[in-house]
C-alpha cells in the first residue's frame, strides 16, 4: 500500500467513524450469535476465549479506580485467564468498594454498550473504540503474556477495520458484541463454584471480589454474585434486543422505546 493508498484508506475510515453503515443482513447477526454461543459454552474454546473477558474485567477495575481518584499502577493479564489490577489509595471507602465492584460487570455492560452503537449504525465506531480502550489498557499491563494478548486483539480488530469488507467488519464488531454479552454470566458461575470449593476448605480466606466487597460492605458475598449475575442477564437480554430488533426487523418495545405497530385487521 502506497502513500496515497494509505491516506485514501485514512480518510475514508475517518468519514466512517462520523457516519453510519448499511446493517448487516439478518442472517449474519443470527450466525454470529450462535458462533459466540459456541465461543462461550464449549469449554476448549473458552479457555482461549475467557482472555477477553478478562481483559475487559480488569479492564473494568481499571477504569473505575481511575474515575474515583485511585491511583492505578498496573494491570497484569495471565495465560490462565485471571488477572490482577493493583491500584493505591484508601483500602476502604467508596472509591475502593466501587473499583472492586467493576470488573465483573464490566464485560456485559461493555457489550451493552457496543449493541447500542450496532443497533445505531455505527459500526466502524464500534470497531475503534474497541482498539482505543485496548490501547488504554496496553499502557498499564505490566507482563509479557499481557502484553501480547491486548497487543495481538487490538492487531486484529485494526486489521479487519483496516482490511476487511464491509461484511467482514460487521461480522466481527456483530460477534464481539455478543460474545461480551453471553460471556457476562459464565464468570458469574465459575465465581461462584470458585467460592464455594474454596470456603469449605479455607472459609476465613476467600479472596474474590465478592468476599472482598463482603468485607468492604458487610453485605454477604453470595449476594454480591447474584447482583452481579442480575447484570449479565439483564445485559443479555437489553443488548440481544438490540442486535435482533434492528437486522430481523422484529419490533422489541422495551429495548427500542417505541410502540409497535398494531398487526393489521383482515375482515371477517
Amino acid at each position: 500500500m502506497d502513500r496515497a493508498e494509505l491516506v485514501d484508506r485514512g480518510a475514508s475510515i475517518a468519514d466512517r467513524l462520523t457516519t453510519t453503515q448499511v446493517p448487516p443482513p439478518w442472517w449474519l447477526v443470527v450466525v454470529t450469535g450462535l458462533v459466540a454461543l459456541v465461543l462461550v459454552a464449549y469449554g476448549p474454546l473458552w479457555r482461549i476465549t475467557r482472555n477477553v473477558v478478562t481483559i475487559a474485567h480488569e479492564g473494568g477495575h481499571a477504569l473505575i479506580a481511575l474515575l474515583t481518584g485511585r491511583r492505578l499502577d498496573s494491570i497484569t493479564l495471565h495465560s490462565d485467564t485471571s488477572g490482577l489490577t493493583v491500584s493505591s489509595g484508601k483500602p476502604y471507602g467508596p472509591g475502593m468498594i466501587l473499583t472492586a465492584m467493576a470488573g465483573y460487570p464490566a464485560p456485559p455492560l461493555l457489550g451493552l454498550g457496543f449493541a447500542a452503537l450496532l443497533g445505531a449504525e455505527r459500526i466502524t465506531l464500534m470497531l475503534w473504540t474497541s482498539i482505543v480502550l485496548l490501547a488504554a489498557v496496553l499502557i498499564k499491563v505490566r507482563n509479557v503474556y499481557g502484553l501480547c494478548t491486548v497487543f495481538a486483539l487490538a492487531a486484529t480488530i485494526f486489521a479487519v477495520s483496516w482490511f476487511g469488507t464491509d461484511t467482514v467488519q460487521a461480522a466481527v464488531a456483530f460477534l464481539g458484541a455478543w460474545f461480551l454479552l453471553l460471556a457476562g454470566a459464565r464468570p458469574v458461575i465459575e465465581l461462584q463454584r470458585g467460592r464455594s470449593r474454596r470456603l469449605r476448605n479455607t472459609p476465613h480466606n476467600v479472596g474474590s471480589d465478592a468476599d472482598q466487597l463482603a468485607g468492604l460492605t458487610r453485605i454477604p458475598g453470595i449476594l454480591w454474585v447474584l447482583f452481579f449475575g442480575a447484570i449479565a442477564v439483564a445485559a443479555l437480554v437489553v443488548g440481544g434486543g438490540l442486535l435482533l430488533s434492528d437486522a430481523t426487523g422484529v419490533c422489541i418495545p422495551v429495548v427500542s422505546g417505541e410502540s409497535c405497530p398494531a398487526p393489521a385487521s383482515t375482515g371477517g
